[in-house]
């Protein structure tokens, strides 16, 4: 199972702008939607998730929103901006790029 410290630097990122880009998620539908999209091998903490998305806030990549949950509990919803678009196809672009070097890397040696 992969944890968050298993990830290359950045790759956390890249992840939650992919899950956003699919709608608004609050913090702890973020971290349900990459279990299941990773098939529970990733598991994400609120200690690296948070961070993560405050950070991405600050740069304008996400924005977040107050509303009220399907339990009726008060949550912060992030939503994709423009400028977030924008990145993830950035990261998605570097990511082909360098899965496709480290392949030919490991299938030459």
């Amino acid at each position: 199972m992969a944890r968050k410290e298993d990830l290359l630097q950045g790759t956390l990122d890249m992840l939650i702008l992919r899950v956003l880009s699919r709608g608004e998620l609050h913090g702890w539908g973020i971290t349900l939607k990459l279990e299941q999209l990773s098939k529970s091998a990733l598991q994400v903490d609120e200690g690296s998730l948070y961070p993560a998305l405050y950070r991405m806030e600050e740069k304008g990549w996400i924005e977040a929103e107050w509303k009220m949950t399907e339990n009726n509990r008060r949550a912060k919803y992030y939503t994709l901006t423009r400028a977030g678009k924008k990145q993830l196809e950035a990261e998605q672009q570097s990511w082909d790029r360098m899965t496709a070097i480290i392949a030919l890397v490991m299938d030459s040696a």
